[in-house]
């Protein structure tokens, strides 16, 4: 069962779908999970394959579009501020505590890929998240620094120029987060094994949404570049953690960040590495999120 909400944020609002178990209007209230997604995806592609299932075990799950992205307000469109992101999560949860048959004191959250990094950063100082659940969670700050081919220092420099030929220009410039087509990836040389799977998901059929558009405000990466999803995580982030990981280790550097979070949180409680998967076989192959979801209804239910 799908209720969809509205989410008041300042001057914009975001568009969310909260996810109900079947008999949610019986009279316990329910526990509740606040989805966080990977950059460039809407609420109807992972978020949506995770949140369904947490529902179908009992837990109400919301999962947004971010601001300025997919069904939600805010421009200029495309934009992807992690600081921005994190403060979806708490805008979320303020609607969360007052909606009926939600417990308030038991909300948690749910990150995955940039979203996990984007769940930590939130969950550091907005102790109303009494739980953080991760599945292989990315730091999208250094992520982006590691792939600065000259360094971050000189991408920013090269960020400042394009800014103030935009200011100029009256014009904004969009990147692809992704290749559009695997024959585009092909042409640029993209043929390693993740990049591959994560256009066959987000580029196709399979997982792709019309809210979704692959573009990437450019002067957004300034942000990004500058941020650091798990700063102050070891001293703030005092909930209980869980690290869910892909046993294929590929090029996204999840499974390596999510070692370093698990080894710096306050309260790690669970990590699982499933053995085979990799980092966009996470998003939506049965076998592998299936398993994931089982382990995360049990870390909920025993920490929210």
């Amino acid at each position: 069962m799908i209720q969809h909400l509205t989410i008041p944020r300042g001057p914009i609002s975001l568009a969310a779908d909260l996810h109900l178990p079947d008999n949610a209007n019986s009279s316990a209230p329910l526990p509740a999970v606040v989805l966080s997604t990977p950059g460039s995806s809407v609420k109807e592609q992972i978020g949506a394959n995770y949140a369904s299932r947490l529902a179908a075990h009992g837990i109400a799950a919301l999962v947004l579009d971010p601001a300025h992205q997919g069904q939600s307000g805010g421009e200029p469109r495309d934009l992807e501020d992690p600081y921005r992101r994190g403060e979806d999560i708490s805008y979320a949860i303020d609607v969360l505590t007052t909606t009926p048959g939600i417990d308030p004191q038991h909300i948690g959250v749910l990150g995955i890929c940039a979203g996990g990094g984007y769940a930590v950063h939130t969950a550091r100082t907005d102790h109303r998240i009494k739980a953080v659940g991760t599945v292989v969670p990315v730091n999208i700050g250094n992520a982006f620094r590691s792939f600065q081919p000259d360094g971050p220092a000189a991408a920013l420099d090269a960020l400042a120029d394009a800014r103030t030929e935009e200011a100029r220009s009256g014009e904004t410039t969009r990147v692809n987060w992704l290749p559009d087509t695997l024959e585009d990836a092909t042409a640029a040389g993209l043929t390693d094994i993740d990049t591959t799977q994560a256009v066959t998901y987000y580029r196709t059929e399979r997982g792709g949404n019309e809210h979704s558009t692959n573009r990437r405000l450019l002067r957004g990466d300034s942000l990004l570049l500058g941020y650091d999803a798990f700063h102050l995580a070891d001293q703030l982030m005092t909930q209980p953690l869980q690290v869910i990981l892909a046993g294929r280790i590929g090029n996204t550097g999840s499974y390596d960040m999510g070692m370093q979070l698990w080894k710096m949180a306050p309260n790690p409680v669970d990590l699982m590495v499933i053995d085979g998967a990799g980092h966009y076989e996470m998003y939506d192959e049965p076998e592998y999120v299936d398993a994931a979801v089982e382990r995360l209804v049990s870390f909920y239910a025993n920490n929210l």
